[in-house]
This record gives C-alpha cells, sequence and structure tokens, in this order.
C-alpha cells in the first residue's frame, strides 16, 4: 500500500506519516521498485493507534511510550492506566484554563459597546 493509500486508511496525513518515520514512531517503510513506499497492514495498525492517541490529547513522547506498552505482551496495564490518568488530570488543568479564558472574554465582550466609539475595553485589556 502506497503512502496515499495508508493514509485514507489511517486518517494520517501523508505529510505526518512522513513525520513519523523522521522522529521514528513508526518503522520507515520500504520502497518498492518504483521508488514508492510501502506500508504493511501492521504499519496501518500503528498509524492508527497513533491517530487515536493523538486524538485523546497525548503528546509523542506520551504515544512513543504507549506503542511500547502496546508491543509488550507482558506489560502492567496498571502502567497504562498511570498514563490514561496523568493526561486526563492535565486536560482537566486545561480545561480550567481555557473556561477562565473564556469567562474573560465574555465579560470583556458584553462590557464593549461594540459601536462607532474607540473605547473597547477588550483593547484596554490586551494593551495591559
Amino acid at each position: 500500500m502506497n503512502i496515499g493509500q495508508a493514509s485514507e486508511a489511517s486518517g494520517v496525513s501523508q505529510r505526518m506519516i512522513r513525520h513519523y518515520e523522521k522522529i521514528g514512531l513508526i518503522p520507515e517503510a520500504p520502497r518498492r521498485d518504483s521508488g514508492y513506499r510501502d506500508y504493511s497492514p501492521a504499519d496501518l495498525n500503528r498509524l492508527r493507534f497513533i491517530a487515536n492517541a493523538r486524538d485523546l490529547g497525548f503528546p509523542i513522547e506520551e504515544i512513543r511510550m504507549l506503542l511500547d506498552l502496546w508491543n509488550d505482551r507482558s506489560r502492567a496495564s496498571a502502567e497504562v492506566k498511570a498514563l490514561a490518568m496523568a493526561r486526563a488530570g492535565e486536560l482537566q488543568r486545561k480545561s480550567v484554563a481555557l473556561e477562565a479564558m473564556r469567562r474573560t472574554l465574555i465579560d470583556l465582550a458584553e462590557r464593549c459597546h461594540g459601536d462607532t466609539r474607540p473605547d473597547c475595553p477588550i483593547i484596554e485589556r490586551l494593551a495591559q
């Protein structure tokens, strides 16, 4: 399967597939006589795994750890759970921060007249 087909089958862009090869998340695909990369079903499974982990907010280094755990049939599920819980905690912290930013923007927007006058609390807050 070539890179275009691998991209379509995995939902990972061709650019990201090449990037993942470059940083070692997936092995470099062998080349056909034509020079095209040739991806195996195992490569597709790995790409889907990476895409799913990215969708859940895992950064590259944690995905690397998850891939190692996925490949280790003697792994302790406690390691996987610890990574997931740590990521969930980080997402919660980010969620709280995003909600605070949203509330601030709504407050500023509600105090802005939004008319032809130049006075604007949004601009004033950004200039602080």
